[in-house]
């Protein structure tokens, strides 16, 4: 890799935490606009359209009509059940409470493969997804001026759908690229989520400017141009290299959401995230030896999101700073 294009890659992959950071004030600001159910529906449709203009540009295959079945439970847990989990739980909870809880979704994606998929679970897994669950634990302890967060269940829910859509892509990841996942599952929760359509116009007609322009940001940046660019990134980029700088996203939704909302998070809060971020780290931990037996990727991969994920041959690496 020459130096030009490590530069383009890095920047490219820094954009990727910053517009996945950022989203999450942004779904603060379209939450107070559009209310949930109109929200839900409007950001995974955006880029559903956006994805699907460049995808001949970008060589996304159609689908085989054997894995429609799969395609739709993806679309289900990764974005329609997704969105509106996550939408409702920043009503309740701050936009940065949020980023933290949901950088613990690689754990139950770890702990729904074991379950599922039969993926082996080791020692250094287990005391990692512990100590990511205890730091969720802090964070809904110190979330709510009763001492416990709803919302923050709310957003775990989140994050185990999250993990759910995981699980589900391995076997599209096989046969698909990455995005080519990810254009299928973003169009196959807009579909899946039509039935708030209604209120979405309803909500349309009564939206204030600033939750119109969240909503286009939320559809267009960090849903559509996230993916394309995280895509570009982990192709050229050592997979240890973007999982870490997917620890960032947590720490950048804190001072954006300071910055744009004015959000200043309880040192409890703060707390229990970095023990979530250190659980995950700890999984993510590899020796020497076992980084070099794992092959830098050629294909690119899609975490979930704002929404990090397996690829064609998934690694054991799994990180997600999606939002």
């Amino acid at each position: 890799m020459n130096t030009r294009t490590g530069s383009r890659s890095m920047l490219a992959l820094t954009g990727v935490v910053v517009l996945w950071a950022s989203a999450f004030p942004a779904i603060r600001v379209g939450v107070d606009g559009l209310g949930v159910a109109a929200l839900s529906f409007l950001r995974p449709a955006i880029a559903a359209v956006a994805l699907l203009a460049v995808a001949p540009f970008l060589g996304v295959r159609r689908p085989r009509s054997r894995d429609l079945p799969l395609i739709s439970l993806a679309g289900a847990t990764g974005m329609t059940a997704y969105q509106i989990l996550l939408n409702w739980g920043e009503v309740h909870v701050s936009a940065g409470t949020a980023s933290m809880l949901i950088a613990i979704a690689p754990v139950f994606s770890l702990l729904l493969g074991r379950a599922f998929l039969s993926e082996a679970v080791t020692r250094r897994v287990a005391v990692g997804s512990g100590v990511a669950i205890g730091g969720c634990v802090i964070v809904a302890l110190g979330g709510g001026s009763t001492g416990f967060s709803t919302g923050a269940l709310v957003v775990l829910a989140a994050a185990v759908v999250q993990g759910a859509y995981h699980c589900v892509s391995k076997p599209l990841l096989r046969r698909h690229s990455g995005l080519e996942v990810a254009t299928y599952a973003m169009v196959a929760g807009t579909v899946l989520a039509l039935p708030l359509l209604p209120a979405a116009l309803r909500a349309l007609a009564a939206a204030p400017p600033r939750a119109l322009i969240s909503v286009a940001y939320l559809g267009l940046l960090p849903s559509a141009v996230g993916f394309v660019i995280w895509g570009y990134a982990v192709a050229r980029l050592p997979i240890t290299v973007s999982t870490a700088a997917l620890y960032l996203v947590p720490p950048v939704a804190l001072v954006v959401s300071f910055v744009w909302l004015s959000e200043t998070p309880r040192l409890l809060e703060v707390a229990g995230g970095l023990v979530i971020v250190g659980g995950v780290v700890l999984i993510n931990r590899r020796s020497p030896a076992a980084s070099r037996d794992v092959p830098t990727p050629a294909d690119a991969r899609h975490p979930v999101d704002p929404v990090p994920a397996p690829a064609v041959r998934p690694p054991r690496t799994v990180g997600s700073g999606r939002s």
